[in-house]
C-alpha cells in the first residue's frame, strides 16, 4: 500500500472512531447541538495532549511526523481496542507484517487439516486465506452455505460472495451484523498486510460494483478473531442457531478456520443433520 493511500485510510478510521464515542463517556459535557455524531477534533486533541491543528492534520490524512508514544495517546483518546491500535500503528508507522508474498496460486489444505473439517460432521467449517478466498470447506458447509465446489476459485472471495449472492443474502437474519464480522477480519488483514496492493485493488472495486459497500466498510471494526452467536433463516432447514468461532491455522499460509457450531439450546444440530441426510 502506497504511504499516501494508507494515510487515507488512517484519515477514514480515526473519523469513525471519532464519531461512535460519546462526550459524557470520557468526561465531557456534551454541550450543545453538534454537526456530527460523537466527539469533535479539539477534543480528542484535548484528550491525547496534542495540538488541535496537528490532530487535524492527523485526520486529513497529512504526511506529518509521528511517534509511537503519540499515536498511543490518540488510541487511548479514541478508546481503541487491541486489534484498533495495532491497526492504527501499522497505517501510521509502515509496521506491516513483513511477510512472504502472497503466493498467487490456490492453497492446498493439508491432510491433517482435512481430517479436522471431516470430523467436524455437523460444525460447517470453512478455511480462507489471508485474502479471504475460500480454499476449503466441509459437507456441512456445503449444505448451509453454498456448493462452493461449482464457483471458480476466483470468483471464491467470501467478501464478494456476501454480497453477490443471493442466497447469502437471505441467510442471515441480520445481514449486515454478518457482514460486519467478516470485515472486521479483513480489515485485520488489510492493516497486516499493508505491502500487498491486492488489498486497495479489490477494495476499490468493491466499492464501485455495490452500493453500500464503502459505508459498510468505513463503519466496521477491527478484529482478529470475533466469536458471535449467529442467527440463520435456512431456505430448508429453517431457524438456525451457530456460535461462530475463528481461529488461525498455524503456518506460513496464515489460514483462518471459521467453525460454526450448532447452539446447543437450539434444534440447530438436528436439522442439519436432517438436512444432510445423516439422521
Amino acid at each position: 500500500m502506497e504511504r499516501a493511500a494508507r494515510l487515507q485510510e488512517l484519515s477514514a478510521f480515526l473519523k469513525s472512531r471519532r464519531a461512535k464515542i460519546l462526550p459524557e463517556s470520557v468526561g465531557l459535557a456534551p454541550g450543545g447541538r453538534r454537526r456530527t455524531p460523537g466527539l469533535r477534533r479539539e477534543e480528542v486533541a484535548q484528550l491525547a495532549g496534542v495540538s488541535t491543528t496537528w490532530y487535524t492534520w492527523l485526520e486529513q490524512g497529512r504526511d506529518i511526523r509521528m511517534s509511537a508514544s503519540v499515536l498511543d495517546c490518540i488510541a487511548n483518546a479514541l478508546q481503541l481496542t487491541s486489534d484498533e491500535r495495532k491497526y492504527v500503528f501499522a497505517l501510521a508507522m509502515e509496521s506491516g507484517s513483513g511477510a512472504v508474498p502472497f503466493q498467487e496460486e490456490r492453497t492446498e489444505i493439508s491432510q491433517p487439516l482435512k481430517k479436522i473439517m471431516d470430523e467436524l460432521r455437523f460444525c460447517p467449517t470453512i478455511i480462507t486465506d489471508r485474502r479471504y478466498f475460500i480454499v476449503g470447506w466441509n459437507e456441512a458447509a456445503a449444505h448451509v452455505f453454498l456448493d462452493f465446489e461449482q464457483i471458480p476459485f476466483e470468483q471464491r472471495n467470501l467478501i464478494s460472495l456476501l454480497f453477490t449472492r443471493k442466497e447469502l443474502q437471505r441467510l442471515a437474519v441480520n445481514w449486515e451484523h454478518f457482514v460486519r464480522g467478516f470485515l472486521a477480519i479483513f480489515r485485520a488483514y488489510y492493516g497486516q498486510y499493508m505491502e500487498d496492493d491486492w488489498y486497495d485493488r479489490f477494495l476499490e472495486e468493491m466499492k464501485q460494483v455495490h452500493p453500500g459497500f464503502e459505508q459498510l466498510w468505513q463503519e466496521s471494526e477491527v478484529k482478529s478473531a470475533p466469536e458471535v452467536l449467529i442467527e440463520f433463516r435456512h431456505a430448508k432447514a429453517g431457524k438456525m442457531l451457530f456460535h461462530l468461532t475463528s481461529l488461525q491455522v498455524q503456518g506460513s499460509s496464515d489460514l483462518r478456520c471459521s467453525i460454526y457450531t450448532p447452539a446447543p439450546d437450539s434444534l440447530t444440530e438436528n436439522k442439519l443433520q436432517k438436512l444432510m441426510g445423516k439422521e
